[in-house]
């Protein structure tokens, strides 16, 4: 006799929209390994494919912004998603084409990373696409985690302690996401220390600060951890603080491969 077959509890869904990083270290593969980790189920819509290693990006191909966008309706109209994350964008057709398929499916808990430059300095976004990231992508978005050089470019400010970081998280708050979380791993001290504003409080998140090279892939990873924990139905605060946890580990358990900047390890707690 053979047992009965039972449908199991379907696990949260959560899609990336991002590019390849064709070393793995980040973009989306980096997205579906801490999906997968955290207990989710990953989808995804490729907008760029990158040639890069730990040592840079060394190539660029858009994907056209009809099918980027066809990519996101055809799997938000058959499978749907808890929570969306979006990375590395490119250009403005690119953004607009998410922007209006978010839209049409009244997407909610979008995580956006404002991704503008990789660690290696290489851009990944185009200057003219930042106008469409500010008006079409961040109204949208539950939380935007720009770290100091990309809060910079969005608030226009200088930022080098927490005061002007408050300032600075008072401008990008004002450009219409719920909550911006504002990424301090490149201010100077002891700790690599976070904080999240909605408007109206500041809470502060910190973490031992590691001395090591290998951190690629962490803004694609910390963002991914966050929409997880959102599918997953904790708070944007407790998803913040579950993910600032996963990647500290991450980062710790880093994997010192290739001649640069090798990636984080997401199976850390595996």
């Amino acid at each position: 006799m053979t047992a009965a077959v039972t449908e199991s509890q379907p696990l949260p869904r959560v899609m990336t929209i991002a590019g390849s990083d064709s070393g793995g270290g980040a973009g989306i593969e980096a997205d579906l390994k801490t999906f997968t980790v955290l207990g989710c189920y990953g989808m995804a819509a490729v907008t760029a494919v990158t040639s890069q290693n730990t040592q840079g990006v060394f190539g660029i191909h858009e994907v056209p912004p009809e099918e980027v966008g066809r990519q996101i309706r055809v799997v938000l109209e058959d499978i749907g998603a808890d929570a969306v994350k979006t990375g590395m964008l490119a250009s403005a057709p690119i953004i607009e084409a998410v922007a209006a398929e978010l839209r049409r499916f009244d997407t909610k808990n979008v995580v956006v990373d404002p991704v503008m430059v990789a660690k290696s300095g290489d851009a990944l976004l185009h200057e003219t696409a930042r106008d469409a990231l500010v008006r079409r992508l961040l109204p949208l978005a539950i939380v935007v985690t720009p770290n100091v050089p990309e809060a910079e470019a969005l608030s226009g400010l200088r930022i080098a302690s927490e005061a002007e970081l408050r300032r600075a998280a008072e401008r990008v708050h004002a450009l219409g996401p719920r909550y911006v979380l504002m990424k301090g791993g490149h201010l100077e001290g002891p700790e690599a220390v976070d904080y999240l504003y909605d408007g109206r409080t500041l809470e502060r998140f910190a973490a031992p600060r590691f001395d090591t090279p290998h951190t690629h892939g962490t803004g694609c990873t910390y963002a991914s951890a966050i929409a997880a924990w959102l599918a997953r139905g904790e708070s944007v605060p407790e998803a913040v603080r579950r993910a600032k946890d996963y990647v500290t580990g991450a980062i710790r358990h880093h994997i010192p491969i290739g001649r640069g900047r090798g990636p984080l390890n997401h199976l850390w707690r595996r």
